[in-house]
């Protein structure tokens, strides 16, 4: 699933192309602004090292290392971020039931 950057819709994509806009507001979704990533701090603004810089941050590129993000726009519904951290934590050990 891709959260578009520009709107906050849920695009039921698992691994969004160039071609791939949000079906909502017409946005690409392969782009830094959607990437988990994309961090404005960042050098580059992006957090993986291997990746080639990109200027335009919310155009369609051909990056390999693009990984859809959770984040929203502004005035999008919030992620709530205890959850989101304790699904990643599951994920990542092992849910113990």
């Amino acid at each position: 699933m891709v959260i578009c950057y520009a709107c906050g819709a849920e695009n039921d994509i698992e691994k969004p192309t160039r071609r791939d806009v949000c079906q909502k507001c017409g946005r690409s979704l392969k782009v830094c602004l959607n990437c988990r990533f994309y961090d404005e701090k960042a050098h580059h603004q992006c957090l993986e090292p291997q990746a080639e810089w990109v200027k335009e941050k919310d155009a369609p590129n051909f990056c390999d290392y693009f990984q859809a993000g959770s984040k929203r726009a502004e005035g999008a519904k919030p992620v709530d971020k205890a959850t989101e951290a304790r699904k990643k934590l599951d994920e990542l050990f092992g849910k113990k039931g």
